[in-house]
């Protein structure tokens, strides 16, 4: 690496730490502190007990890295009617964040199944539920080179959102109706 490389990665590194820090990243340990208190109770369905309850759906957290479509079908094909995980309000946001945290504090970046619907600017949900909630990072969605049409949810940022490129590999949460 030459020196104009490395001072390139140095003023990036440094000024990413200091744009978390003014974008509340540091309130980590509050969030944690709030789950460790309040995690959501779990689910009442036969075969799925281990499942947390989220709103009206049953959601499991999957420790598997995979794209945005592989991790939607692998939701389709561990439960009917399941699918990636649609947010309906700021209670079901903090406590998929909490089950995340649970499971993933140190790479805490999840595919949801929002996506955009074909450049259009406008999202949707998988699971063709309503977008009737969001929950972005200040600047999302910002589609960064025209590349970025699925969400994924930052649990160092709180459970806020950001679009991101759909085929990284992340992990997920799988929610179904009950």
């Amino acid at each position: 690496m030459n020196f104009t490389s490395l001072l390139m990665t140095c003023l990036l590194i440094g000024s990413s730490v200091s744009w978390a820090f003014k974008r509340g990243a540091v309130d980590h340990t509050h969030h944690l502190r709030r789950c460790s208190m309040k995690m959501p109770s779990y689910c009442n369905v036969k075969n799925y007990e281990h499942w947390y309850k989220v709103g009206t759906y049953c959601v499991m957290y999957f420790n598997e890295l995979f794209n945005f479509t592989d991790a939607e079908f692998r939701c389709r094909n561990v439960v009917p009617g399941g699918h990636l995980a649609s947010v309906h309000s700021s209670q079901a946001n903090n406590d998929l964040n909490c089950i995340v945290l649970k499971y993933n504090r140190k790479s805490p970046r999840i595919w949801l199944g929002g996506f955009e619907f074909f450049t259009s600017g406008k999202w949707v949900w998988i699971d063709d539920s309503n977008w009737d909630f969001q929950a972005w990072v200040p600047g999302e969605p910002n589609n960064q080179k025209a590349k970025e049409d699925c969400l994924e949810m930052n649990g160092k940022e709180n459970g806020k959102w950001n679009d991101d490129w759909c085929p990284k590999k992340k992990n997920f949460l799988c929610s179904f109706t009950y």
